[in-house]
């Protein structure tokens, strides 16, 4: 069975979908069969990924609200090194409206998880990249999971916020998803010239401890340019720090999830 993380956080501009996208195809060079989900209305992982929006016809929100089988959502990433190992289930504006249609819907904090189902084994990881709120497409994401990834920005504001969401991943646990862990926190956008960015990041791991992750991903432009291009950092510059850090950060999950590097 595949491994699902989602990458959550509800507050805006902290490196979300950038991990998402690269942590996805950083996986996907190792071997490893990964689906990435778009669970954002804004479809910026979808865009980033090189998928034209505009040409969807199927995405994951019509697979939630029960019109498709989720398999026929799934699109193929192309690009060579990641070929045959990369697939996005998309996502496009249809999604905005796909809460107010799930609030009348039986189980409708598990539709996401009763779409995958089908899917789960054909995967050694599944991302979920959630929207930056706690609606109730996040709370799908987080019952679907096994794990949850949540970066967090070096900034003076790194953790506000962090206690909402602990309290909400508290009630999924009790009430929606027993199983669900935290995969760890992730240090994101980090400027080595920047007191303020060590200072936070002393902060996050003095309070979360080894649920930290050892890689850091730092505050690059090659990684700022490639989702206007559409491809992964690996793919963009994979000599850039970006996506060193990625591949690292790839490494390290399939350590902790017991897997062997290829």
């Amino acid at each position: 069975m595949g491994k699902i993380i989602s990458v959550a956080n509800q507050k805006g501009g902290v490196g979300k979908t950038t991990t998402a996208v690269n942590l996805a195809a950083s996986l996907a060079s190792t071997h490893r069969r990964t689906l990435l989900i778009d669970f954002d209305p804004q479809g910026n992982a979808t865009s980033g990924i090189g998928i034209d929006k505009e040409k969807i016809e199927k995405s994951i929100y019509h697979a939630i609200i029960g019109d498709v089988n989720i398999k026929e959502t799934i699109i193929e990433v192309q690009h060579e090194g990641i070929k045959g190992y990369l697939r996005v289930s998309p996502s496009n504006p249809d999604l905005t409206g796909a809460e107010i249609e799930l609030i009348n819907l039986e189980g409708r904090e598990g539709r996401l998880k009763e779409a995958i189902k089908p899917i789960v084994d054909e995967y050694d990881f599944i991302l979920i990249d959630c929207p930056p709120s706690l609606s109730l497409l996040t709370v799908n994401a987080l019952t679907a999971a096994h794990s949850v990834l949540i970066p967090v920005q070096c900034e003076y504001y790194a953790m506000e916020g962090l206690g909402q969401l602990k309290r909400t991943l508290s009630l999924i646990k009790q009430r929606l998803n027993p199983e669900l862990e935290v995969e760890g926190y992730l240090l994101t956008i980090f400027d080595s010239r920047n007191k303020l960015c060590h200072m936070v990041a002393n902060e996050v791991r003095d309070f979360f401890k080894d649920q930290v992750f050892k890689t850091i991903i730092p505050r690059n432009v090659r990684l700022a340019e490639s989702p206007s291009h559409g491809k992964p950092i690996i793919l963009y510059d994979e000599k850039s720090m970006g996506a060193m850090s990625y591949i690292s950060l790839a490494k390290e999950i399939i350590e902790r999830n017991g897997g062997q590097l290829l």
